[in-house]
């Protein structure tokens, strides 16, 4: 609400992504934002078996504008990609709700090991965003990270792992891990933006929490 105050007095168009929470858990429309984009091959088709995006919009005038830019480039989903991504929409409340349930789970129990340094969380009172999150979100998401204290261990967990799968993507119903330094994050090393090099990234899917967990604890053994 902030940025779009901001954006409206200087005349400007607020975009937000809001890929990470899904229509389910925000909807910036609704907050002041003029468009929203997604990459639907995430949370909203929730099956990592298609690419595709949207951008979302409620001015008639907008959406004609980005229409006719879409039509003139040739951006148009095919017909399957669509309807795997309507095929995924129908279940996001419920795959939503279960991310979020194995994430505070996950939370949860990394907090209470003594060899996890630090735990990143929305739904943590000391994260950064947890009072924007609290305030404009109906929960707080699939994605953890938290540090381990070395690259090489961090490293290690990642290819130690066997419930999660090593892998950049996000929002599938299947648990991904991945290492950001070397992976999504690589080509900012070195820069403002370089994550921690003992950072592991989790996209919590839908499998039965304790299993999860349990490969937790079985990647984290020195």
């Amino acid at each position: 609400e902030a940025l779009a105050a901001l954006a409206h007095d200087a005349g400007a168009l607020l975009v937000v992504d809001n890929t990470f929470a899904s229509p389910y858990l925000q909807q910036p429309l609704s907050l002041g934002a003029d468009v929203v984009v997604h990459s639907t091959t995430k949370y909203c088709g929730g099956h990592s078996d298609v690419i595709g995006g949207a951008l979302v919009v409620n001015d008639l005038d907008l959406a004609e504008r980005i229409a006719f830019h879409q039509n003139s480039i040739g951006a148009v989903a095919g017909p399957f990609d669509a309807w795997l991504t309507l095929r995924g929409l129908k279940t996001l409340a419920l795959r939503m709700e279960r991310h979020c349930d194995n994430a505070e789970e996950i939370v949860a129990h990394l907090q209470g090991r003594n060899d996890v340094e630090q735990v990143f969380y929305p739904g943590l009172p000391e994260h950064p965003g947890h009072e924007v999150a609290s305030r404009q979100m109906r929960r707080y998401g699939g994605i953890v990270s938290f540090r381990v204290g070395s690259e090489e261990r961090a490293l290690a967990a990642c290819a130690k792992a066997r419930v999660f799968t090593l892998g950049e993507s996000l929002g599938g119903v299947e648990s991904l891990i991945e290492h950001p330094g070397r992976m999504t994050h690589a080509s900012v090393r070195g820069t403002e933006l370089e994550v921690p090099s003992d950072l592991i990234r989790l996209s919590v899917g839908i499998e039965t929490a304790a299993d999860l967990i349990a490969d937790l604890d079985f990647a984290l053994q020195s």
